[in-house]
């Protein structure tokens, strides 16, 4: 069998160097920089002719920065002749204009897409996007991965009884995710009404099934950008009763005033992932970072050795 290589952007190389770890082997040598004129710089290091290669690199904040390292490496590996490139991105960004909504706007999720098959990526592993059917915009095989097992496992390690619990889903597009979590976990399962006002704001007006009354609510999303839907949401829940409020979400984008509107929104807990790489000053007291690097060091091992990935979620 061909060997592999792992190779780490500089998006998060804290979460490739877990996964390295998991894997037991190292992260290969590789140079990334900028010239002067603040085009970005690349050259792999070391031998990867014939080899099986898989790059590491999220495309979060600053997310051009990291999207052109990640077309930039895909380019050396293909030219250095390796096997196959495999782009490993835990978060993908650009995710979120997965469709013309209204007239004059672009579908950035299919242009990103593009850019990454025709650098030369071989195949795609991804995790949470978005909306499942970005899966479908590229023209590679995708294997999409959940978040899902290790998020519910933390929760199942806080022995709730189900009697208290009320999965909650913040607004109409996450209800299969919360029903996902409820089979897992247990509980009732609620929805919040959710209307968009802008590209930045929204509205959170009522709770849809429940009740949520002296109750434990678990909110699940796939992402925390601005935090407004999640705060929001918690307010809401807040005004009917609910006794604890925890938050989950598989990346934590964290932008603009997101830790601000966290701070004050009276959350027992957030917990997330290390999709994303995190600064002291984003991580609150009550925040709990949970590692997929397992999870994508078992999927990268998987599909080296062409096994199933689907088995992961059995």
């Amino acid at each position: 069998m061909i060997d592999f290589k792992l190779f780490s952007g500089n998006a998060n190389p804290e979460l490739s160097k877990r996964i390295a770890e998991y894997l037991g082997v190292g992260l290969g040598a590789i140079t990334i920089g900028s010239f002067p004129d603040g085009e970005t710089s690349c050259k792999i290091d070391e031998d990867v002719r014939g080899r099986d290669v898989y790059l590491i690199q999220p495309t979060c904040p600053p997310a051009n920065e990291h999207l052109m390292q990640l077309l930039v490496m895909i380019d050396s590996c293909k030219r250095a002749s390796a096997e196959r490139v495999t782009a490993v991105i835990p978060y993908f960004g650009y995710a979120r204009q997965d469709r013309k909504d209204e007239g004059r706007v672009p579908i950035t999720a299919k242009l990103v897409a593009n850019l990454i098959t025709r650098a030369g990526a071989d195949r795609v592993l991804a995790m949470d996007l978005h909306a499942a059917q970005i899966q479908g915009f590229f023209d590679v095989p995708v294997d999409h991965l959940y978040a899902a097992p290790v998020l519910n496992e933390h929760f199942l390690g806080m022995n709730l009884s189900p009697d208290e619990l009320v999965i909650v889903s913040p607004d109409e597009g996450s209800i299969k995710r919360a029903l996902g979590h409820a089979k897992r976990l247990g509980g009732s399962v609620a929805i919040i009404d959710k209307r968009r006002t802008s590209a930045t704001s929204t509205v959170q007006e009522n709770v849809i099934g429940g009740p949520v009354d002296g109750k434990i609510v678990l909110m699940f999303d796939d992402m925390i950008s601005t935090a407004g839907s999640i705060t929001g949401a918690a307010q809401v829940l807040r005004s009917r009763g609910a006794r604890e409020i925890h938050v989950a979400a598989t990346h934590a984008v964290l932008c603009g005033p997101a830790v601000e509107r966290l701070q004050g929104a009276g959350l027992s807990s957030i917990v997330c992932t290390d999709s994303n790489p995190l600064s002291p000053d984003q991580i609150l007291p009550q925040t709990k970072v949970l590692t997929i690097a397992p999870l994508l060091g078992e999927a990268i091992k998987r599909i080296h050795r062409n096994e199933s990935i689907s088995r992961l979620f059995q």
